[in-house]
């Protein structure tokens, strides 16, 4: 089966922690990656402003120039791909297919020439926010202003729909969240969240959004950490699959994905180690009488359609 992973932090992980990219004792790898012949694994920059402050751009760069490193190093296991037909041919060659993401919009430092900059570095996904404010919009941990898009935000918006990027939602503030999907004109993802029905957690979505994203055609990717799995955490995979099957309800199984968070989460679900453990939510699936097609969708074919449809 198609696997698409539409969030990790492994690139930044393999930077503190001195690693190899190829065999680490991280969450992801590529020698566990390359054994599903058709794996698409997004990679992202994560930028912690409360830490680089006015050196956002920077630590971005660096962390991008760490992954261009580790595909030069392991150019036979591993391929950059900056579209759906990038991705096919990484599929016939046997390797893993690797898209470049940013998360959190401050890396842009407020110039949308840098956006164009990074386009052309390969980014193909950018989650506007993290948890706080930006030159974009509000994030999630900004409870008290509920600011939403930014005029630079909204000028944001429309480029990344000129260039073909995907939007990532996940993180954003409600109000955030509302002023893309009235202006975007192409699908967005949220690419590692999970359901406030279920968890309460400030990252979760809410209903309407979660059916705002169905309308929009968009993808969800379920987040693999146990606190937006389960109230007071001490998750497993009955609740990955308990926000599976929510989600699915209010949207049927076109608009869920997989966005495990590997390697930017304190810890994981019980059962599940890493990215080699990913098989076991599939079983559980199957194990429910869920069909081979629904399965495939959440693997993988739901971000491959939006994937096509965008870059």
């Amino acid at each position: 089966m198609i696997v698409v992973d539409a969030h990790c932090d492994t690139i930044t992980k393999i930077m503190e922690t001195n690693s190899n990219l190829y065999k680490n004792n991280c969450n992801v790898d590529l020698q566990r990656l390359k054994k599903n012949k058709k794996f698409v694994q997004f990679f992202a920059a994560f930028v912690d402003q409360s830490i680089y402050h006015s050196q956002t751009l920077k630590r971005a760069v660096e962390i991008i120039d760490a992954f261009y490193q580790g595909v030069e190093a392991y150019k036979d296991v591993i391929t950059l791909c900056c579209n759906y037909n990038d991705i096919e041919k990484s599929f016939k060659d046997e390797k893993v297919a690797a898209i470049l993401s940013i998360e959190g919009g401050e890396a842009l430092q407020g110039d949308v020439s840098a956006l164009r900059i990074f386009y052309r570095l390969g980014v193909r996904s950018i989650c506007l926010t993290w948890n706080y404010r930006n030159e974009i919009a509000d994030g999630v941990g900004e409870s008290e202003t509920r600011g939403g898009l930014t005029l630079f935000g909204k000028e944001l918006v429309k480029e990344m729909n000129s260039l073909g990027m995907l939007i990532d939602l996940s993180h954003i503030s409600e109000n955030g969240f509302w002023d893309v999907m009235k202006l975007t004109k192409q699908p967005i993802i949220a690419s590692h969240s999970n359901a406030k029905k279920i968890c309460s957690h400030i990252r979760n979505l809410t209903d309407e959004q979660i059916i705002a994203i169905k309308e929009n055609r968009g993808v969800i990717g379920i987040n693999l950490c146990p606190d937006f799995l389960k109230d007071g955490g001490n998750a497993g995979l009955k609740d990955i699959v308990k926000h599976i099957e929510y989600i699915a309800g209010l949207t049927g199984f076109d608009h869920i994905g997989l966005g495990a968070d590997f390697d930017g989460i304190d810890a994981l679900p019980k059962g599940i180690n890493g990215v080699e453990d990913i098989y076991k939510i599939a079983d559980e699936l199957l194990k429910l009488n869920y069909s081979n097609e629904n399965v495939e969708k959440f693997l993988g074919k739901n971000f491959l359609r939006v994937i096509k449809e965008v870059l």
